[in-house]
């Protein structure tokens, strides 16, 4: 085996990213625009159930994430759950995992680009958007180094901003403890439509599976990597969704669309405002440089095995980096983000990513001791609750996300019947 300081391979990406990047690109994935955004809808369906709802999420994301992490540290190979489910249960499952990943993160690109326009300047939402795509794009060209130093910062800005929000909500005089109870609006259904809609601001930690080929020592360093990513990422929500539901509670909660900055306002500290929008857009780039990674990682596995076009599975020689799955990522989320408005059609991409982390459970399930399996109940538990909140996600969202899963398994179908 090539050890770290050998030169890589042409068709090989380069080991760069110690623990410390690993971690902070897993938190720049997951504290990124959602958790300005999603405790609204959240509470709107939990009510005053709504801290159950994060506390499920969280349990349903430590077992993904464990699965994920023994997985990445046997497979330390760009794709994440594509690879696992190939090597573990078989090619379509791995191909099913890799095509809802692709799809829906590719739309969810495109989502969080006009999500930074609509934050910078709303009036030239789809140019701004572009424009954020571009130069991120770029970004990851020129290495995955120079991403994780932007990361870095991204991180750092957005994590200040939120320990703003909560010091001024506790501080400001308007917290009311009494509006933390959990009253009989809270519903089974609402607080599991909750936690999947919450889930996906954990969901960011696959980032540093699919990064594994570039990872130092990834069978040490990813298993430790991700844990870390999902505890920092858990508390800090954990004292947002604290601080925001004392200042407003669950019913003022769930009928606005900038929640933190409503938060602010109303504990007497509307100076912070901007400086949260600011903090949102920021986040937005975060989650958009990673997604990006991770979607041309993703490409590039499939490519090699010739279920995307073997162009895309080319290593730049100079920056060792899939450089033709990046541009061509960046080119459809430009394209998208030029000419649509993807922002409120995207629950096709939930539900995919609830599907790949069911075939990521489902192949740590049959990990042996040797292998480094994790406690049984882990991949059980994680796999039934990514079904239970696939389905427990809006009706739309359900058939959006069926029907493009089945659109890829009949592409599948088709593939294997011509060749």
């Amino acid at each position: 085996m090539r050890t770290p300081t050998e030169p890589a391979a042409p068709r090989e990406l380069r080991r760069h990213l110690g623990l410390f990047d690993a971690v902070v690109i897993g938190l720049g994935a997951m504290i990124g625009a959602g958790v300005f955004a999603a405790l609204g809808p959240a509470a709107a369906a939990a009510g005053s159930g709504l801290l159950p709802g994060l506390a499920l999420a969280a349990v349903v994301a430590y077992c993904n994430a464990t699965s994920s992490a023994r997985l990445a540290a046997r497979y330390p190979r760009s794709g994440g759950t594509y690879v696992y489910g190939r090597e573990r249960l078989g090619d379509f499952w791995g191909y099913l995992a890799g095509w809802g990943f692709v799809v829906g993160k590719t739309a969810s690109c495109a989502a969080m680009a006009l999500t930074v326009g609509s934050y910078v300047w709303p009036g030239q939402a789809h140019a701004v958007a572009v424009a954020a795509v571009v130069a991120l794009t770029a970004v990851n060209y020129a290495g995955v180094r120079k991403a994780a130093w932007l990361t870095r910062l991204i991180v750092a800005l957005v994590l200040a901003v939120l320990a703003a929000v909560v010091v001024a909500s506790l501080t400001g005089g308007t917290a009311e403890p009494a509006r933390l109870d959990i009253g009989a609006d809270a519903t089974v259904g609402g607080i599991l439509q909750a936690a999947g809609l919450l889930f996906f601001a954990f969901a960011g930690y696959a980032r540093v599976a699919t990064l594994g080929e570039e990872v130092r020592d990834p069978e040490r360093t990813i298993p430790r990597a991700i844990p870390l990513a999902l505890g920092i990422t858990l508390v800090t929500y954990a004292a947002v969704a604290l601080a925001a539901l004392a200042v407003l509670g669950p019913d003022r909660l769930a009928h606005t669309t900038a929640p933190l900055a409503e938060a602010v306002r109303a504990a007497g500290a509307p100076g912070l405002a901007p400086v949260v929008r600011t903090g949102a857009a920021v986040a937005a780039l975060g989650s958009l440089l990673a997604l990006i990674l991770g979607v041309s990682r993703t490409t590039l596995a499939m490519a090699r095995d010739r279920h995307l076009p073997p162009a895309l599975a080319a290593v730049h020689p100079r920056f060792h980096v899939p450089h033709r799955a990046e541009l061509a990522v960046g080119t459809v989320v430009a394209v998208l983000a030029a000419t649509t408005d993807v922002r409120g059609a995207i629950g096709f991409s939930s539900f995919g990513v609830l599907v790949y982390y069911a075939v990521a459970n489902a192949s740590a399930r049959p990990l042996t001791p040797a292998e480094g399996r994790p406690v049984r109940a882990v991949p059980a538990v994680g796999l039934i609750g990514c079904a239970v909140l696939a389905f427990a996600l809006p009706l739309t969202s359900v058939v959006a996300g069926a029907a493009v899963m089945a659109a890829g398994a009949v592409a599948y179908g088709v593939r294997r019947a011509v060749t």
